[in-house]
């Protein structure tokens, strides 16, 4: 398995080679097109990571966390991976420490652990990926995109723990 990359790799310049390619043109090409993708879209990511820093600095997200827990219980969530649930949609490397501090916690081979595993593998940083896939296209106007996103968010995470708990 490890050798899977470095094969596809192989494989890609070969087939690139077959088809008249220069490799590393394209490469140095598409090297050149990203530096400007980069620039546009970083006031999108800064403005995701201000809005978690300021969640988070401010106290509203526990205050959200702790009036969450009890609606989440009912979906049958653990009040433990409430604020991973909600951080998730905002912040990758936020609820990746959160994960660690689970798994810290309750241990890898707990409820709680596999679950947040689960819902970590299973979910998506929403608003991260919204911002930066629609800043470099030409649709404005999202509609259904971000609530059906999080709407598919949650439910992945109820059937992660309802999942983890059968299992």
């Amino acid at each position: 398995m490890s050798a899977f990359v470095p094969l596809l790799i192989v494989v890609l310049v070969v087939f690139a080679m077959f088809k008249r390619v220069n490799v590393y043109n394209a490469f140095v090409d598409g090297a050149k097109q990203s530096v400007p993708l980069c620039v546009n879209i970083i006031p999108y990511i800064v403005a995701m990571f201000l809005l978690v820093n300021l969640l988070q600095a401010s106290g509203v997200g526990d205050f959200i966390v702790k009036y969450l827990a009890i609606p989440f219980g009912y979906l049958g969530i653990p009040p433990q991976l409430v604020q991973l649930m909600i951080l998730r949609p905002f912040s990758g490397s936020g609820s990746l420490a959160i994960l660690s501090d689970v798994l810290q916690q309750y241990g890898a081979d707990s409820y709680v652990g596999r679950a947040a595993s689960v819902i970590m593998g299973s979910s998506e940083t929403v608003f991260y990926i919204s911002a930066v896939y629609f800043s470099q296209t030409k649709v404005k106007k999202l509609g259904w995109a971000i609530p059906i996103a999080l709407f598919c968010n949650l439910l992945g995470g109820v059937v992660a723990c309802l999942l983890c708990r059968v299992m």
